[in-house]
């Protein structure tokens, strides 16, 4: 919202002092923020009235028009010749205009410093400005005509125009419609510094009954409908300067009085108004609801096909407006109107939004109509225009008024007079918060400390409790509220599981893994890069209502889909060795796809109501998952480097395992992506929590990715899970260890990992197995593979015996041997 200060001025005495800096950062306190200070010394002179004493068109080789003009711009500025010669190319006026001229040495807004050049073959000695050059809005291909007696030739225009007067642009949140209007700016300005307020809608309603016919048939959408009539109004009449310049200074255009003074009622008290040539009306006026398929061309020129969700005006002829947005073009104002019916009604919000939305046709009624105008404006809307329209235009107003429903009454809201007390932390003692509400322009009722307020007309925000809370506020001063840390409980240190993923993240750090962060996001087309069979699980995902991409609808049941194009991104950028990881949640839908109830917010939900939210939300593990491809060791002039494999995959996780002293079992497995021979599961608990291994061929090809790339991913919330408590550091044996090696020969298809744990199970002073070889060869048998392992044997309380270290050899051996394994002789 534009406001011209001298405008406010007008309705709001401000003492001398205050600057309009000062008055926004009061304003701007009071949730009105300011935008800008338009104005107030952008434009500099000279800047003068001029007179078109000659004009000849002459076309261009471009393919333009330009108008070679001669113009006075007074005794002072003129050349020898008596004017001065400018090149135009706007060509809304003639030879006699008022027009406005920047001479050379002016600047213009945005530091356009204006000079004379040589353009299409003459001296341009000058500018004829528009409005869009000035700063003041209206149509850049269009410059200002003014109206004769208005101004002298020579006049200084920048006080005609009122380009030194300063206009600040507010913010108007969507809680505060009535600041679309000066009359609410002033209202807001007044209470602010304390001050009365000349209110501009405090005017006196002549006249009753006997007006235009007119029937409401849709009073859902219209409660209220008011129109009276103009009659004998000279159309040729110009605008007044300070109107016109009010109008546009707030950023609209100057057309003709008659449309100008509907605008300025609407600026001035926020009520849109519209106007129609009586003459052009066929019947009495009809609201109702659109017919589908009916058509209304509006004013823009544009035919719009209606439908049953549309409020229209009409006559016996059909549609003439569509409510609360556009009239049509049939019975606009126009140059030969005399007789002007004046029409202002109440729309309700919701439908206008719908209706303006639907058409793609925003404008300053709907603007103001979908965020609420005052219901109680109507008919005093329609005295100020005519007012306004017989005092400049002439003609008279005729008696009859038309006023056809009532404005909704705004129901009363209670709250205990120490709300807004508890709500800020600031001491508000009952008159202050009284006087704060009746500023705003609410009744109050106080009756042993409770409040009883009804809101004025023009406030639909006010509905609650803690809205009556915020006008208090915003009176006393946001800035009175004390700035206040609460107190920090003791310190309770991390939680183990914190502890937990921090040690995880400084194990994949200390790996050479970079983490990334990657969209949660994945479709269809992930899934068949990935190679999932139609069957796979993973397929199924959790919805989104309004989805970022169409190709990602929903959110990822893995980590790999994200960090698969993470990693495509630095491959593409010529990174060649990648070592990526992410840790992050996978979304798992429940059985049968719940869907979660939504509760008020009126209260806190019961525990059976967070039961059944809780049920109706995805699982959401913490995944970590990883992708490498490159070098794990790059070669130099004495090594030859190794690339990485799917081994240091599987490494890594179960360094991961390791130190969060969790076992794992490593078992071969076969999952899609990953290629179905270099493969493995990690097995807790006989549950499969995790794979690593190199991608499938097909999965690199489909994302061009180079090949023998690796990946791994497992669920941390189950591995940390199974680890143990974090609690005072174990006791260590001083005693000293004993080492026995022992080679198995066993199924070639029997895991390693398989063997260990049955040696580690064997006895308690066997303290750590490592596999140091493996063997395939002549020396045994076919279908076979020798393991060498490493044992360390320990007691926490003695010196192991040799009758202690042959017992734990000989039971490893029979711990080997129930799983076909045999001492390789």
């Amino acid at each position: 919202m534009r406001v011209p200060v001298e405008w406010l001025r007008e309705l709001v005495t401000l003492p001398d002092g205050v600057t309009t800096e000062q008055l926004a950062a009061r304003l701007t306190s009071f949730d009105l923020k300011l935008e800008e200070v338009i104005g107030g010394g952008e434009v500099v002179g000279p800047l003068v009235v001029g007179r078109v004493l000659s004009l000849a068109k002459e076309d261009q080789k471009n393919g333009r028009t330009i108008n070679w003009c001669r113009v006075d711009v007074g005794a002072d500025h003129n050349d020898a010749d008596g004017g001065r010669g400018i090149v135009c190319g706007a060509h809304n006026f003639v030879e006699g205009d008022l027009v406005v001229v920047s001479l050379p040495g002016a600047v213009l807004p945005g530091g356009f410093a204006i000079a004379a050049r040589k353009t299409y073959g003459h001296v341009s000695d000058g500018m004829i400005c528009s409005g869009a050059e000035l700063g003041i809005g209206g149509d850049a291909s269009g410059i200002i005509v003014l109206p004769p007696g208005d101004a002298e030739v020579g006049d200084d225009a920048i006080e005609l125009l009122g380009l030194g007067s300063e206009v600040l642009d507010l913010e108007v949140n969507p809680d505060r419609a009535y600041a679309l209007s000066l009359r609410g700016v002033a209202r807001d300005t007044a209470l602010a510094y304390g001050l009365d307020f000349t209110d501009p809608a405090d005017i006196e309603v002549t006249g009753k009954g006997d007006g235009y016919p007119i029937r409401v048939d849709d009073s859902d959408a219209c409660p209220v409908f008011a129109a009276r009539a103009v009659t004998g109004f000279d159309p040729t009449r110009p605008t007044p300067r300070w109107m016109a310049q009010r109008v546009e200074q707030a950023g609209m255009r100057s057309i003709s009085l008659a449309v100008d003074v509907t605008n300025y009622v609407m600026l001035e008290i926020g009520h849109p108004i519209h106007g129609y040539d009586r003459t052009k009306l066929r019947g009495p006026i009809v609201v109702r609801r659109a017919n589908e398929g009916e058509e209304l061309t509006t004013l823009d020129g544009v035919v719009r096909s209606l439908s049953t969700g549309d409020t229209v005006i009409t006559d016996d002829r059909g549609p003439i407006g569509l409510a609360g947005v556009m009239g049509g073009e049939e019975t606009e104002l126009s140059a030969s109107t005399t007789d002007v019916l004046i029409e202002a009604a109440h729309w309700k919000a919701p439908m206008i939004a719908r209706t303006a939305r639907l058409h793609k046709l925003p404008s300053e009624a709907s603007k103001r109509y979908e965020r609420g105008v005052d219901p109680e404006l109507p008919a005093r809307a329609t005295q100020r225009v005519a007012e306004l329209l017989v005092e400049h235009g002439g003609g008279v107003i005729e008696d009859g008024l038309t006023v056809v429903g009532t404005a909704p009454e705004h129901a009363p809201v209670v709250a205990p007079i120490e709300l807004p007390s508890l709500v800020s932390g600031v001491e508000i003692d009952a008159p202050s918060v009284v006087e704060a509400l009746e500023g705003n322009g609410c009744e109050v009722a106080l009756d042993h400390g409770t409040l009883t307020v009804t809101p004025p007309s023009w406030r639909f925000d006010i509905n609650d409790p803690y809205d009556l809370a915020e006008e208090v506020l915003r009176v006393v001063g946001y800035d009175k509220v004390p700035s206040v840390l609460p107190s920090a409980p003791a310190g309770r240190g991390l939680t183990t599981t914190q502890q937990l993923r921090r040690r995880v993240g400084l194990v994949l750090a200390g790996d050479g893994l970079v983490e990334v962060k990657t969209f949660p996001f994945a479709g269809p087309a992930d899934w068949q890069r990935l190679g999932l069979p139609a069957d796979d699980p993973r397929r199924h995902q959790v919805m989104l209502e309004n989805s970022l991409s169409a190709e990602e609808p929903g959110l990822t049941t893995t980590l790999l889909t994200g960090l698969l194009k993470a990693l495509v991104l630095n491959v593409g950028r010529g990174h060649h060795d990648v070592r990526i990881v992410e840790t992050g949640r996978v979304f798992e839908p429940r059985a049968g796809d719940p869907e979660a109830p939504i509760y008020g917010v009126d209260r806190r939900p019961t525990a059976e109501e967070f039961a059944a939210l809780e049920a109706a939300l995805p699982a959401q593990p913490q995944h970590v998952g990883l992708v490498m491809t490159g070098d794990a060791e790059r070669p130099g002039w004495g090594t030859a480097g190794r690339p990485v494999t799917w081994a240091d995959a599987i490494a890594i996780v179960q360094h991961v395992a390791e130190v969060l002293h969790v076992g794992l079992v490593v078992e071969q497995a076969q999952r899609a992506p990953w290629h179905p021979g270099r493969c493995a599961a990690f097995v807790l608990g006989g549950v499969t929590i995790g794979h690593a291994g190199e991608l499938h061929p097909r999965v690199l090809k489909a994302y061009g990715l180079p090949p023998r790339v690796v990946a791994a991913e497992f669920d941390l919330d189950a591995l940390i899970a199974a680890a143990p408590e974090v609690g005072p550091r174990p006791d260590f044996s001083a005693y000293p260890v004993a080492k026995e090696d022992l080679a198995l020969v066993v199924d070639e298809r029997l895991p390693a990992a398989t063997v260990r744990a049955a040696l580690l199970g064997a006895s308690d002073l066997i303290e750590s197995v490592r596999l140091f070889d493996v063997y395939v060869g002549e020396q045994v048998p076919d279908g076979k593979k020798s393991l060498a392992y490493a044992l360390r044997l320990r007691a926490p309380d003695r010196t192991l015996t040799d009758a202690d270290i042959k017992a734990a050899r000989d039971a490893a051996v029979a711990a080997t041997a129930a799983i076909g394994a045999s001492l390789r002789t």
